[in-house]
């Protein structure tokens, strides 16, 4: 007789009190720290350093802003934001450009927070749209997405990079 055993893993539960507010400088390190966990599931190694996070969120023009998942008082995941604008239709719209949860609270809702806190910041600074990406071969995060309601779009053309230094 073949018997099958079923293993069954204890449910990931969301952190009683989840706190999904904008980064704060205090959080850099923090984030800094998620951001090297993050390449790293990518097989890249991070090279952003305090001092360039710190410019990019809160120096004298910030270039991006970030969202945090906070609970107990540590921060388990991010999202960053980067404006876009489409010339010829006059629309602003904003770049989910990286979206991370610590791999200990993936599977609890915390990701689907941080789009929803995204989208509504994107529309409160005046977007028509939330843009996102992920990798052709990132099956999961594509879901994801789709189950965010966001709508798989063709890619065309070539991404061209000139060094400016």
């Amino acid at each position: 007789m073949n018997a099958v055993l079923k293993l069954e893993t204890a449910p990931l539960e969301r952190p009683a009190m989840l706190n999904i507010r904008s980064a704060r400088p205090g959080d850099l390190q923090q984030i800094l720290d998620m951001v090297a966990l993050h390449a790293e599931c990518h097989g890249d190694c991070a090279q952003l350093s305090a001092s360039d996070l710190d410019r990019d969120l809160f120096g004298p023009s910030p270039w991006v802003s970030a969202l945090v998942a906070e609970a107990g008082g540590r921060l388990i995941g991010y999202a960053i934001l980067v404006p876009l604008y489409r010339a010829a239709e006059g629309r602003r719209g904003m770049e989910l450009h990286q979206i991370f949860v610590r791999k200990d609270h993936r599977g609890t809702g915390i990701g689907r927070h941080l789009v929803a806190r995204a989208r509504e910041q994107a529309r409160l600074a005046g977007c028509s749209f939330l843009s996102v990406s992920a990798a052709t071969g990132n099956f999961q995060a594509h879901r994801f997405y789709e189950e965010m309601n966001f709508r798989a779009g063709p890619v065309t053309g070539m991404r061209y990079i000139q060094a400016l230094a």
